[in-house]
Protein backbone atom coordinates (compact mmCIF):
# COMPACT_ATOMS: atom_id res chain seq x y z
CA UNK A 1 0.00 0.00 0.00
CA UNK A 2 2.94 2.32 0.63
CA UNK A 3 4.01 1.92 -2.98
CA UNK A 4 0.49 2.79 -4.18
CA UNK A 5 0.32 5.79 -1.85
CA UNK A 6 3.66 7.10 -3.14
CA UNK A 7 2.56 6.42 -6.71
CA UNK A 8 -0.63 8.42 -6.22
CA UNK A 9 1.25 11.38 -4.75
CA UNK A 10 3.86 11.41 -7.51
CA UNK A 11 1.30 11.15 -10.30
CA UNK A 12 -0.76 13.92 -8.71
CA UNK A 13 2.28 16.21 -8.84
CA UNK A 14 2.70 15.64 -12.58
CA UNK A 15 -0.72 17.14 -13.28
CA UNK A 16 -1.62 17.47 -16.96
CA UNK A 17 1.19 15.15 -18.08
CA UNK A 18 -0.38 12.30 -16.11
CA UNK A 19 -3.83 13.01 -17.57
CA UNK A 20 -2.50 13.00 -21.13
CA UNK A 21 -0.69 9.72 -20.46
CA UNK A 22 -3.93 8.23 -19.12
CA UNK A 23 -5.80 9.27 -22.26
CA UNK A 24 -4.38 6.61 -24.58
CA UNK A 25 -5.09 3.73 -22.18
CA UNK A 26 -8.49 5.20 -21.32
CA UNK A 27 -9.64 5.49 -24.96
CA UNK A 28 -8.41 1.99 -25.79
CA UNK A 29 -10.10 0.35 -22.80
CA UNK A 30 -13.29 2.37 -23.39
CA UNK A 31 -13.45 1.11 -26.98
CA UNK A 32 -12.74 -2.51 -26.06
CA UNK A 33 -15.26 -2.67 -23.17
CA UNK A 34 -18.02 -0.86 -25.05
CA UNK A 35 -17.54 -3.00 -28.17
CA UNK A 36 -17.62 -6.25 -26.19
CA UNK A 37 -20.77 -5.12 -24.33
CA UNK A 38 -22.47 -3.94 -27.53
CA UNK A 39 -21.37 -7.11 -29.33
CA UNK A 40 -23.01 -9.29 -26.69
CA UNK A 41 -26.18 -7.18 -26.92
CA UNK A 42 -26.17 -7.37 -30.71
CA UNK A 43 -25.82 -11.16 -30.64
CA UNK A 44 -28.79 -11.39 -28.27
CA UNK A 45 -30.78 -9.07 -30.54
CA UNK A 46 -29.93 -11.11 -33.63
CA UNK A 47 -30.90 -14.31 -31.80
CA UNK A 48 -34.30 -12.84 -30.96
CA UNK A 49 -34.96 -11.93 -34.61
CA UNK A 50 -35.33 -15.52 -35.80
CA UNK A 51 -38.92 -15.44 -34.60
CA UNK A 52 -39.17 -19.18 -33.91
CA UNK A 53 -38.78 -20.56 -30.43
CA UNK A 54 -38.46 -24.19 -31.52
CA UNK A 55 -34.83 -24.86 -32.39
CA UNK A 56 -35.67 -28.18 -34.07
CA UNK A 57 -37.68 -26.46 -36.83
CA UNK A 58 -36.11 -26.72 -40.30
CA UNK A 59 -36.59 -23.95 -42.84
CA UNK A 60 -36.45 -24.60 -46.58
CA UNK A 61 -36.01 -21.66 -48.95
CA UNK A 62 -35.31 -21.28 -52.65
CA UNK A 63 -32.04 -19.64 -53.62
CA UNK A 64 -32.22 -15.98 -54.57
CA UNK A 65 -31.02 -12.58 -53.49
CA UNK A 66 -30.48 -11.76 -49.83
CA UNK A 67 -32.80 -8.76 -49.83
CA UNK A 68 -36.53 -8.55 -49.29
CA UNK A 69 -38.81 -11.36 -48.17
CA UNK A 70 -37.57 -14.97 -47.94
CA UNK A 71 -37.40 -16.56 -51.37
CA UNK A 72 -37.84 -13.25 -53.20
CA UNK A 73 -35.67 -12.97 -56.28
CA UNK A 74 -35.39 -16.75 -56.63
CA UNK A 75 -35.06 -17.89 -60.24
CA UNK A 76 -36.59 -21.26 -59.38
CA UNK A 77 -38.98 -20.71 -56.43
CA UNK A 78 -40.44 -23.38 -54.20
CA UNK A 79 -43.87 -24.65 -55.21
CA UNK A 80 -46.65 -26.60 -53.54
CA UNK A 81 -45.43 -29.81 -55.22
CA UNK A 82 -42.16 -29.49 -53.27
CA UNK A 83 -44.21 -29.18 -50.07
CA UNK A 84 -46.31 -32.25 -50.90
CA UNK A 85 -43.21 -34.37 -51.55
CA UNK A 86 -41.51 -33.21 -48.35
CA UNK A 87 -44.59 -34.22 -46.35
CA UNK A 88 -44.21 -37.78 -47.65
CA UNK A 89 -40.72 -38.21 -46.13
CA UNK A 90 -40.64 -40.65 -43.20
CA UNK A 91 -38.33 -38.39 -41.22
CA UNK A 92 -40.80 -35.47 -41.43
CA UNK A 93 -43.53 -35.10 -38.86
CA UNK A 94 -45.17 -32.00 -40.29
CA UNK A 95 -44.49 -29.44 -43.02
CA UNK A 96 -46.26 -26.17 -43.85
CA UNK A 97 -45.78 -23.78 -46.76
CA UNK A 98 -45.56 -20.09 -45.92
CA UNK A 99 -45.63 -16.95 -48.02
CA UNK A 100 -44.15 -13.64 -46.94
CA UNK A 101 -44.66 -10.83 -49.45
CA UNK A 102 -43.91 -7.11 -49.53
CA UNK A 103 -46.76 -4.64 -49.74
CA UNK A 104 -48.11 -1.31 -48.57
CA UNK A 105 -50.51 -0.61 -45.72
CA UNK A 106 -52.53 2.57 -45.26
CA UNK A 107 -54.00 3.89 -42.01
CA UNK A 108 -54.54 7.33 -40.49
CA UNK A 109 -53.87 8.83 -43.96
CA UNK A 110 -50.34 7.44 -43.77
CA UNK A 111 -48.73 4.80 -45.98
CA UNK A 112 -45.95 2.43 -44.90
CA UNK A 113 -44.33 -0.52 -46.66
CA UNK A 114 -43.83 -3.83 -44.92
CA UNK A 115 -44.50 -7.54 -45.16
CA UNK A 116 -47.57 -9.74 -44.99
CA UNK A 117 -47.59 -13.43 -44.05
CA UNK A 118 -50.25 -16.03 -44.73
CA UNK A 119 -51.91 -18.25 -42.12
CA UNK A 120 -53.08 -21.62 -43.55
CA UNK A 121 -56.36 -23.32 -42.68
CA UNK A 122 -57.12 -26.39 -40.58
CA UNK A 123 -54.43 -28.32 -38.71
CA UNK A 124 -51.70 -26.29 -40.40
CA UNK A 125 -53.08 -23.18 -38.69
CA UNK A 126 -52.53 -24.78 -35.27
CA UNK A 127 -49.00 -25.77 -36.28
CA UNK A 128 -48.11 -22.23 -37.36
CA UNK A 129 -49.67 -20.64 -34.26
CA UNK A 130 -47.76 -23.08 -32.09
CA UNK A 131 -44.42 -22.40 -33.77
CA UNK A 132 -44.70 -18.59 -33.67
CA UNK A 133 -46.27 -18.72 -30.18
CA UNK A 134 -49.17 -16.59 -31.39
CA UNK A 135 -51.15 -15.01 -28.55
CA UNK A 136 -53.28 -11.87 -28.88
CA UNK A 137 -52.55 -8.90 -26.65
CA UNK A 138 -55.79 -7.39 -27.92
CA UNK A 139 -58.67 -8.90 -29.89
CA UNK A 140 -58.34 -12.45 -31.24
CA UNK A 141 -56.43 -14.61 -33.71
CA UNK A 142 -57.62 -15.36 -37.24
CA UNK A 143 -59.92 -18.35 -37.64
CA UNK A 144 -60.84 -20.64 -40.53
CA UNK A 145 -63.40 -18.92 -42.72
CA UNK A 146 -62.33 -15.35 -41.83
CA UNK A 147 -62.33 -13.14 -44.93
CA UNK A 148 -61.39 -9.49 -45.15
CA UNK A 149 -59.73 -9.70 -41.72
CA UNK A 150 -56.12 -9.37 -40.52
CA UNK A 151 -54.06 -9.67 -37.35
CA UNK A 152 -51.16 -7.26 -36.88
CA UNK A 153 -47.80 -7.54 -35.16
CA UNK A 154 -47.25 -5.81 -31.82
CA UNK A 155 -45.51 -2.72 -33.20
CA UNK A 156 -48.71 -1.56 -34.88
CA UNK A 157 -50.16 -1.40 -31.36
CA UNK A 158 -47.42 0.90 -30.05
CA UNK A 159 -46.98 3.14 -33.12
CA UNK A 160 -43.53 1.92 -34.19
CA UNK A 161 -44.32 1.46 -37.86
CA UNK A 162 -44.66 5.08 -38.96
CA UNK A 163 -48.46 5.37 -39.01
CA UNK A 164 -48.33 7.98 -36.21
CA UNK A 165 -51.34 6.40 -34.52
CA UNK A 166 -51.80 3.04 -32.85
CA UNK A 167 -53.99 0.43 -34.54
CA UNK A 168 -56.51 -1.43 -32.38
CA UNK A 169 -58.99 -4.25 -33.07
CA UNK A 170 -62.01 -2.86 -34.91
CA UNK A 171 -59.98 -0.41 -37.00
CA UNK A 172 -59.86 -0.82 -40.74
CA UNK A 173 -56.61 -0.74 -42.70
CA UNK A 174 -56.02 -0.69 -46.45
CA UNK A 175 -53.55 -3.25 -47.83
CA UNK A 176 -52.60 -3.03 -51.49
CA UNK A 177 -55.71 -0.90 -52.07
CA UNK A 178 -58.17 -3.27 -50.37
CA UNK A 179 -59.82 -2.68 -46.97
CA UNK A 180 -59.39 -5.17 -44.13
CA UNK A 181 -60.74 -5.26 -40.60
CA UNK A 182 -58.18 -5.65 -37.79
CA UNK A 183 -59.42 -8.39 -35.47
CA UNK A 184 -56.36 -8.77 -33.24
CA UNK A 185 -52.86 -7.67 -32.24
CA UNK A 186 -50.20 -10.26 -31.39
CA UNK A 187 -48.26 -10.13 -28.14
CA UNK A 188 -44.76 -8.71 -28.37
CA UNK A 189 -42.36 -11.33 -29.73
CA UNK A 190 -39.19 -9.25 -29.34
CA UNK A 191 -38.49 -9.80 -33.04
CA UNK A 192 -38.23 -6.95 -35.52
CA UNK A 193 -39.66 -9.26 -38.19
CA UNK A 194 -42.57 -10.76 -36.28
CA UNK A 195 -43.62 -7.57 -34.51
CA UNK A 196 -44.03 -5.75 -37.85
CA UNK A 197 -45.84 -8.43 -39.86
CA UNK A 198 -49.41 -8.34 -41.16
CA UNK A 199 -51.04 -11.78 -40.85
CA UNK A 200 -53.77 -12.75 -43.32
CA UNK A 201 -55.68 -15.92 -44.07
CA UNK A 202 -54.17 -17.82 -47.00
CA UNK A 203 -57.10 -17.30 -49.44
CA UNK A 204 -57.23 -13.55 -48.86
CA UNK A 205 -53.49 -13.17 -49.29
CA UNK A 206 -53.32 -15.36 -52.40
CA UNK A 207 -56.07 -13.40 -54.15
CA UNK A 208 -54.53 -10.08 -53.12
CA UNK A 209 -50.93 -10.79 -54.16
CA UNK A 210 -51.57 -13.44 -56.84
CA UNK A 211 -48.47 -15.57 -56.20
CA UNK A 212 -50.07 -18.77 -57.53
CA UNK A 213 -48.61 -22.04 -56.24
CA UNK A 214 -45.21 -20.58 -55.32
CA UNK A 215 -44.01 -20.57 -51.71
CA UNK A 216 -41.60 -18.26 -49.89
CA UNK A 217 -40.52 -20.99 -47.51
CA UNK A 218 -41.44 -24.37 -46.10
CA UNK A 219 -41.32 -24.93 -42.32
CA UNK A 220 -40.57 -28.56 -41.42
CA UNK A 221 -40.88 -30.31 -38.06
CA UNK A 222 -38.68 -33.46 -37.88
CA UNK A 223 -40.18 -36.72 -36.72
CA UNK A 224 -37.22 -37.13 -34.37
CA UNK A 225 -35.87 -33.84 -32.99
CA UNK A 226 -32.76 -35.68 -31.77
CA UNK A 227 -31.96 -36.72 -35.33
CA UNK A 228 -32.60 -33.43 -37.09
CA UNK A 229 -29.57 -33.91 -39.32
CA UNK A 230 -31.18 -36.94 -41.01
CA UNK A 231 -34.33 -34.96 -41.80
CA UNK A 232 -32.22 -32.12 -43.19
CA UNK A 233 -30.25 -34.57 -45.38
CA UNK A 234 -33.44 -36.30 -46.60
CA UNK A 235 -34.96 -32.97 -47.65
CA UNK A 236 -31.78 -31.91 -49.44
CA UNK A 237 -31.60 -35.20 -51.36
CA UNK A 238 -35.30 -34.95 -52.29
CA UNK A 239 -35.03 -31.39 -53.57
CA UNK A 240 -31.89 -32.17 -55.57
CA UNK A 241 -33.87 -34.89 -57.35
CA UNK A 242 -37.01 -32.76 -57.85
CA UNK A 243 -35.05 -29.73 -59.06
CA UNK A 244 -32.47 -31.78 -60.99
CA UNK A 245 -29.38 -30.25 -59.37
CA UNK A 246 -26.15 -31.83 -58.18
CA UNK A 247 -24.37 -31.57 -54.84
CA UNK A 248 -22.71 -28.17 -54.64
CA UNK A 249 -25.03 -26.62 -57.24
CA UNK A 250 -28.15 -26.35 -55.08
CA UNK A 251 -30.59 -23.51 -55.80
CA UNK A 252 -32.15 -23.89 -52.36
CA UNK A 253 -31.15 -23.86 -48.69
CA UNK A 254 -32.22 -26.18 -45.90
CA UNK A 255 -31.30 -24.77 -42.50
CA UNK A 256 -32.12 -24.78 -38.81
CA UNK A 257 -32.31 -21.66 -36.61
CA UNK A 258 -29.30 -22.98 -34.67
CA UNK A 259 -27.17 -23.28 -37.80
CA UNK A 260 -28.24 -19.88 -39.12
CA UNK A 261 -27.64 -18.24 -35.76
CA UNK A 262 -24.20 -19.84 -35.47
CA UNK A 263 -23.28 -18.52 -38.91
CA UNK A 264 -24.43 -14.98 -38.08
CA UNK A 265 -22.66 -15.06 -34.72
CA UNK A 266 -19.41 -16.18 -36.35
CA UNK A 267 -19.60 -13.15 -38.66
CA UNK A 268 -20.35 -10.84 -35.72
CA UNK A 269 -17.44 -12.35 -33.76
CA UNK A 270 -15.06 -11.77 -36.66
CA UNK A 271 -16.18 -8.14 -36.99
CA UNK A 272 -15.93 -7.63 -33.23
CA UNK A 273 -12.42 -9.10 -33.06
CA UNK A 274 -11.27 -6.94 -35.98
CA UNK A 275 -12.63 -3.73 -34.42
CA UNK A 276 -11.15 -4.62 -31.02
CA UNK A 277 -7.73 -5.15 -32.63
CA UNK A 278 -7.99 -1.68 -34.17
CA UNK A 279 -9.08 -0.24 -30.80
CA UNK A 280 -6.13 -1.95 -29.11
CA UNK A 281 -3.80 0.36 -31.04
CA UNK A 282 -4.93 3.07 -28.60
CA UNK A 283 -3.82 0.86 -25.71
CA UNK A 284 -0.41 0.40 -27.38
CA UNK A 285 -0.12 4.17 -27.82
CA UNK A 286 -1.04 4.56 -24.15
CA UNK A 287 1.67 2.08 -23.14
CA UNK A 288 4.26 4.03 -25.15
CA UNK A 289 3.06 7.18 -23.40
CA UNK A 290 3.64 5.52 -20.00
CA UNK A 291 7.18 4.53 -21.02
CA UNK A 292 7.86 8.12 -22.05
CA UNK A 293 6.31 9.61 -18.90
CA UNK A 294 8.11 7.25 -16.54
CA UNK A 295 11.40 7.68 -18.42
CA UNK A 296 11.12 11.44 -18.02
CA UNK A 297 10.18 10.96 -14.38
CA UNK A 298 13.39 9.01 -13.71
CA UNK A 299 15.47 11.89 -15.11
CA UNK A 300 13.52 14.51 -13.13
CA UNK A 301 13.76 12.55 -9.88
CA UNK A 302 17.46 11.65 -9.94
CA UNK A 303 18.12 13.58 -6.73
CA UNK A 304 15.15 11.94 -5.05
CA UNK A 305 16.48 8.52 -6.05
CA UNK A 306 19.95 9.48 -4.77
CA UNK A 307 18.55 10.58 -1.39
CA UNK A 308 16.50 7.38 -1.07
CA UNK A 309 19.56 5.24 -1.77
CA UNK A 310 21.72 7.34 0.58
CA UNK A 311 19.35 6.63 3.48
CA UNK A 312 19.30 2.88 2.79
CA UNK A 313 16.75 2.20 0.03
CA UNK A 314 17.57 -0.97 -1.89
CA UNK A 315 17.54 -1.35 -5.67
CA UNK A 316 14.46 -3.57 -5.54
CA UNK A 317 12.59 -0.94 -3.50
CA UNK A 318 13.45 1.78 -6.04
CA UNK A 319 12.42 -0.58 -8.84
CA UNK A 320 9.10 -1.41 -7.14
CA UNK A 321 8.25 2.25 -6.61
CA UNK A 322 8.54 3.10 -10.32
CA UNK A 323 7.08 -0.26 -11.37
CA UNK A 324 3.95 0.23 -9.22
CA UNK A 325 3.69 3.87 -10.27
CA UNK A 326 3.54 2.96 -13.96
CA UNK A 327 1.09 0.12 -13.22
CA UNK A 328 -1.05 2.51 -11.18
CA UNK A 329 -1.06 4.92 -14.14
CA UNK A 330 -2.40 2.13 -16.37
CA UNK A 331 -4.92 1.09 -13.71
CA UNK A 332 -6.42 4.59 -13.41
CA UNK A 333 -6.68 4.93 -17.21
CA UNK A 334 -8.19 1.47 -17.45
CA UNK A 335 -10.62 2.19 -14.63
CA UNK A 336 -11.92 5.37 -16.26
CA UNK A 337 -12.12 3.63 -19.63
CA UNK A 338 -13.96 0.64 -18.12
CA UNK A 339 -16.55 2.88 -16.45
CA UNK A 340 -17.17 4.96 -19.57
CA UNK A 341 -17.10 1.87 -21.83
CA UNK A 342 -19.61 0.01 -19.63
CA UNK A 343 -21.91 3.04 -19.60
CA UNK A 344 -21.65 3.39 -23.38
CA UNK A 345 -22.34 -0.31 -23.88
CA UNK A 346 -25.24 -0.24 -21.38
CA UNK A 347 -27.03 2.63 -23.10
CA UNK A 348 -26.08 1.21 -26.50
CA UNK A 349 -28.02 -1.98 -25.69
CA UNK A 350 -31.00 0.19 -24.70
CA UNK A 351 -30.64 1.89 -28.09
CA UNK A 352 -30.62 -1.49 -29.84
CA UNK A 353 -33.80 -2.40 -27.95
CA UNK A 354 -35.48 0.77 -29.16
CA UNK A 355 -34.33 0.32 -32.75
CA UNK A 356 -35.24 -3.33 -33.32
CA UNK A 357 -38.07 -3.58 -30.81
CA UNK A 358 -36.46 -6.16 -28.52
CA UNK A 359 -36.64 -6.15 -24.72
CA UNK A 360 -33.15 -7.28 -23.71
CA UNK A 361 -32.01 -6.32 -20.22
CA UNK A 362 -28.63 -4.49 -20.36
CA UNK A 363 -26.02 -6.53 -18.54
CA UNK A 364 -22.94 -5.23 -16.70
CA UNK A 365 -20.17 -7.82 -16.97
CA UNK A 366 -18.22 -7.44 -13.72
CA UNK A 367 -15.88 -10.27 -14.68
CA UNK A 368 -14.96 -8.36 -17.85
CA UNK A 369 -14.35 -5.20 -15.81
CA UNK A 370 -12.12 -7.10 -13.36
CA UNK A 371 -9.96 -8.56 -16.14
CA UNK A 372 -9.82 -5.20 -17.90
CA UNK A 373 -8.54 -3.52 -14.73
CA UNK A 374 -6.07 -6.34 -14.17
CA UNK A 375 -4.93 -6.10 -17.78
CA UNK A 376 -4.57 -2.31 -17.74
CA UNK A 377 -2.42 -2.52 -14.57
CA UNK A 378 -0.31 -5.24 -16.19
CA UNK A 379 0.12 -3.17 -19.37
CA UNK A 380 1.11 -0.10 -17.37
CA UNK A 381 3.48 -2.10 -15.17
CA UNK A 382 5.06 -3.81 -18.18
CA UNK A 383 5.53 -0.44 -19.87
CA UNK A 384 7.28 0.82 -16.72
CA UNK A 385 9.77 -2.05 -16.38
CA UNK A 386 12.55 -0.38 -18.38
CA UNK A 387 12.24 3.03 -16.63
CA UNK A 388 12.04 1.26 -13.24
CA UNK A 389 15.21 -0.74 -13.99
CA UNK A 390 16.92 2.44 -15.06
CA UNK A 391 15.92 4.12 -11.79
CA UNK A 392 17.11 1.15 -9.70
CA UNK A 393 20.53 1.19 -11.36
CA UNK A 394 21.20 4.84 -10.48
CA UNK A 395 24.37 5.31 -8.43
CA UNK A 396 23.55 7.35 -5.28
CA UNK A 397 26.52 9.74 -5.62
CA UNK A 398 25.90 10.41 -9.32
CA UNK A 399 22.22 10.78 -8.67
CA UNK A 400 22.84 13.38 -5.93
CA UNK A 401 25.20 15.29 -8.24
CA UNK A 402 22.54 15.31 -10.95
Amino acid sequence: MNYFTLAYRNLKKKGIRSYLTLLGICIGILAVVSLITLGAGLKAAVGSQFGVSSTELITVQAGGNNFGAPGSGAVNPLITKDLDEIKKLGSVKEAVGRNIVAGKIEFNKKVVFGYASNIPDGADRKFVYSQIEAKPVAGRLLKDGDTGKVVLGYNFYVDKVGLEKIVVPGNRVTIQGKDFEVVGILEKQGSFIMDNLVFMNANDMKSLFNYGDTLSLIAVLPADKNNIQKTQTDIENLLRRLRNVKVGSEDFTVSTPQASLAQVNSILNAIQIFVIIIASISILVGAIGIINTMGTSVIERKKEIGIMKAIGAKNNQIFMQFFVESGFLGLIGGGIGAILGTALGYFGVIGINSFVGTDMVPHIDFLLIFFVLLGSFAIGAAAGIFPAMRAAKQHPVEALRG
